[in-house]
């Protein structure tokens, strides 16, 4: 029986011609990932270890992205901690303020991860780089401390399901909808501990900021990793940001799936994730007359150059509804100034929003967009657990940035072809 592209990539990583599903491995990385909330944990970890330095300097990466800019002293320390650290390794990949991003967005945009890696980072979205065709997944902070000391992670090989994309995106849908509608399908457990595999015509029509978002958000549908083919769009982005060398790896003929679903993206329409699971979806048309108080565009997954294009060309020429917060967060230091160039910061602050540093921020309840009680949001983000953003009895509905903008100009769960 042949294997999956995951399984390929961990066989190589393994030094092994073959794994099978449900086999404990130990591969070695290319690169591993922690912030400033899982980092400090894993550095004590690590240094209970008789290994005291970083087993590859480059192959480190340290960003804090979750409570910065500090939000308060204990942030402050966390990051300080980081930063000693960092400083006393000698880890090359150390990205502060001035220089910071959301750890999703920034390590593609610096070359960090290319097809063929295997990464592993200490937090739950480091799936997010599979859209280059990479093996990676989160970890806890110990498993993330062994990772930098050591070099190599086990695994058990996840088995996969197999989703077979064909057609193109409706106007004003986007990768959002396209994995909220999948997880609304499968269920948030759907893919538990397994490979989400994507493959078929429609791939292509698929950007590569849209790959990003999918498979970011493959673990709110329990799965180990998402990953996407490598095509031309996925080398010309690698061209662009990375000097590294790639490898890109294919799936057998005869790989084994658990599951096959076979998706025409044509069909599908903006999608909007109902508190308090991304699993409870419901498409734009079957939702009427919920008003909201705060719209946040930005995160790890939608926080890039063509999530603030798509949200500035519904706002622009616009305003925000009263009474409605609107918070945008790109995503790195250089998508802020890209979007400033563009003239879209001067359109979200003349709509009436407030635009952020990058930051996680009010994704999971940080900070600048923490929720009150009974308060309801749209958002970008990934999660719409209770308490996720603030009060627990406050309310998130996972959008797409048309999704979100159209109802920040609105006041309400709106669709962006009706602004």
């Amino acid at each position: 029986m042949g294997m999956t592209m995951t399984q390929k990539i961990l066989a190589a990583h393994a030094g092994l011609p073959e794994v099978k599903a449900g086999q404990l491995i130990e591969a070695k990385l290319d690169m591993v990932l922690a912030n400033d909330i899982t980092g400090p944990v894993a550095i004590n970890e690590m240094k209970k270890f008789n290994k005291k330095e970083v087993f590859d300097k480059s192959k480190v990466a340290l960003v804090p992205d979750h409570f910065t800019p500090n939000k308060d002293i204990k942030s402050a320390e966390n990051c300080k901690y980081m930063r000693e650290f960092a400083l006393e390794q000698g880890v090359e990949n150390y990205f502060e303020i001035g220089e910071v991003g959301i750890e999703h967005a920034l390590l593609p945009e610096k070359g960090l991860v290319v097809a063929g890696d295997t990464v592993i980072g200490a937090d739950s979205h480091t799936c997010t780089y599979g859209a280059l065709g990479a093996f990676s997944t989160g970890v806890g902070s110990t498993d993330m401390a062994a990772g930098m000391a050591t070099g190599e992670a086990w695994f058990k090989v996840p088995s996969a399901i197999k989703f077979n994309l064909s057609g193109e995106l409706q106007k004003h849908v986007s990768g959002k909808d396209v994995i909220l509608h999948i997880i609304g399908m499968i269920g948030v457990d759907g893919a538990l501990y397994k490979s989400m595999e994507f493959a078929g015509a429609g791939v292509k029509a698929l950007s590569m900021d849209d790959r990003f978002t999918i498979a970011n958000m493959a673990i709110e549908a329990g799965a180990k990793n998402g990953i996407f083919p490598v095509d031309e769009q996925t080398i010309e982005y690698m061209k662009e940001h990375s000097t590294k060398e790639y490898k890109a790896y294919e799936a057998d003929e005869d790989a084994e799936y658990d599951e096959v679903y076979d998706i025409d993206l044509s069909s599908i329409r903006p999608t909007v994730a109902f508190p308090h699971l991304p699993e409870n979806t419901k498409t734009i048309d079957e939702i009427s007359d919920i008003k909201i108080d705060q719209v946040v565009i930005g995160s790890c997954t939608n926080g890039r150059i063509s999530d603030l294009r798509i949200a500035a060309n519904i706002l622009k020429g616009k305003h925000v509804a009263k009474g409605v917060r609107v918070i945008v967060i790109p995503a790195t230091q250089k998508i802020y100034l890209q979007a400033m160039e563009e003239g879209l910061i001067k359109d979200f602050v003349l709509a009436g929003a407030i635009v952020s540093a990058p930051t996680c921020g009010p994704c999971l309840g940080g900070h600048m967009g923490v929720m009150a009680s009974k308060e309801r949001c749209v958002s970008t983000t990934n999660r719409n657990f209770v308490g996720r953003m603030g009060a627990i009895d406050s309310e998130i509905y996972l959008a797409s940035p048309a999704v979100a903008a159209a109802s920040a100009i609105k006041g309400y769960i709106a669709n962006p072809e009706e602004v």
